[in-house]
């Protein structure tokens, strides 16, 4: 079965597709090692991952090697971040191609203006919602595996308020979008009216310290969403084991004082499946 239909059979399921943001493909390995059912890979995560904040500084070619990259080891399907489809409809049409070719399952596409910026920062802006319904009727037409989900992200909500937000959602399904995603509500009362006045299959932004409260999976199942994306919080986790590390080695001259929150050398080599490709090379050597 193709990710992107495997990923339709999960939301047509009746429960919540829980996504870690992966920026890699070990990541990707161990996100699926860890059970679930598909992956988000996190265009923030990708960025800060090669040094850059999540301000639309990467280009098309770089996000879509680090997709191919992802979906290769994910072995699960993969939620992609297209940004803003890097710049109009035409080009949105090309980065879908781009992202169906590395294989990814679904695509979000946001209304912000390009460049775009994290959904969490403050001082964002929209494009009008005319042109971000045009970009979504020209990503349903590039796309030639009819089940990829496209999803459609509004950030309409810090800038022009919560209702102004929910009328994008209508438009965007009405262009085509499979899925919404309001982006960052504030409050667990606005979660809950986008639930209510969305009637679409909806996605929620679930991390750590962001400005969307953290609700239980359980009742986001309740109130009718389907994904829950968490991008940042494994990078994050990752980014302070390095620091302790760190310390630890520019302190002692080791790691020692940390082994017990390392992976053994052993426990690395399986993730990545080293046994799995040193048999098969061997198989081609006979």
């Amino acid at each position: 079965m193709k990710p992107s239909t495997r990923l339709r059979v999960l939301l047509h399921g009746g429960d919540v597709v829980v996504a870690p943001g992966v920026w890699d493909g070990l990541s990707a390995r161990l996100v699926a090692r860890a059970g679930f059912a598909a992956v988000y890979a996190s265009g923030g995560a990708i960025a800060r991952s090669m040094g850059y904040p999540d301000l639309g500084l990467l280009s098309l070619s770089e996000i879509v090697d680090r997709l191919a990259n992802i979906v290769e080891h994910a072995g699960v399907p993969v939620i992609a971040d297209a940004d803003t489809g890097y710049g109009n409809a035409l080009n949105a049409q090309r980065a879908v191609r781009a992202f169906e070719r590395a294989g990814v399952a679904a695509l979000h596409l946001e209304d912000q203006t390009f460049p775009k910026r994290c959904g969490h920062y403050d001082d964002k802006s929209v494009v009008a919602t005319h042109e971000m319904s045009a970009k979504l009727r020209a990503a349903r037409d590039a796309m030639t595996d009819r089940d990829i989900v496209l999803i459609a992200r509004t950030d309409a909500l810090a800038i022009e308020g919560l209702d102004a937000a929910i009328e994008r959602a209508h438009a965007y399904a009405a262009a085509g979008a499979d899925v919404i995603f309001v982006e960052a509500p504030v409050s667990v009362e606005q979660i809950e009216t986008i639930a209510r006045r969305v009637p679409q299959p909806k996605l929620i932004n679930m991390f750590q310290g962001g400005k969307t409260p953290l609700v239980p999976v359980g009742r986001l199942k309740a109130l009718g969403y389907q994904i829950v994306i968490i991008p940042s919080d494994l990078q994050r986790a990752a980014i302070r084991a390095m620091e302790d590390a760190l310390a630890a080695i520019a302190r002692d001259g080791s790691s020692a004082a940390v082994a017990d929150r390392m992976a053994s050398f052993k426990e690395r080599e399986a993730i990545v499946d080293t046994d799995g490709y040193l048999a098969r090379g061997a198989e081609y050597e006979t």
